[in-house]
């Protein structure tokens, strides 16, 4: 069974930092890409970063330079630190993860059960 599990949310002031981190256990045959996604209330979840096996990352157009997401693939772990932050940015965020698991081997699409994010202003 592979689990994601965030931490780190929390609330902060506007122009405040936060990371996020996403654990992800289980039974991994490979970890392939890993993302963050949010969904603030009332809305529809969005897409954040994404970051490929290789370091590859991803951003959505409108938070390139606040948010850089970063992962360490030893501990199967991924990162998202988000600075400059805005009461817009205010949601839930979800760890994603595309994995491949050790049974059945086949590419399975995972999320996290999500940490909440509140920017004051």
């Amino acid at each position: 069974q592979v689990q994601l599990v965030e931490s780190g949310g929390g609330l902060v002031q506007a122009g405040g930092s936060l990371r996020l981190s996403c654990a992800v256990s289980g039974s991994i045959f490979k970890i392939s890409s890993m993302g963050w996604y949010r969904q603030a209330p009332g809305k529809e979840r969005e897409w954040v970063a994404r970051i490929t096996s290789g370091g590859t990352t991803n951003y959505a157009d409108s938070l390139k330079g606040r948010f850089t997401i970063s992962r360490d693939n030893a501990k199967n772990m991924v990162y998202l630190q988000m600075n400059s932050l805005k009461p817009e940015d205010t949601a839930v965020y979800y760890c994603h993860g595309v994995i491949i698991p050790n049974s059945p081997p086949t590419l399975t699409t995972y999320w996290g059960q999500g940490t909440q994010v509140t920017v004051s202003s």
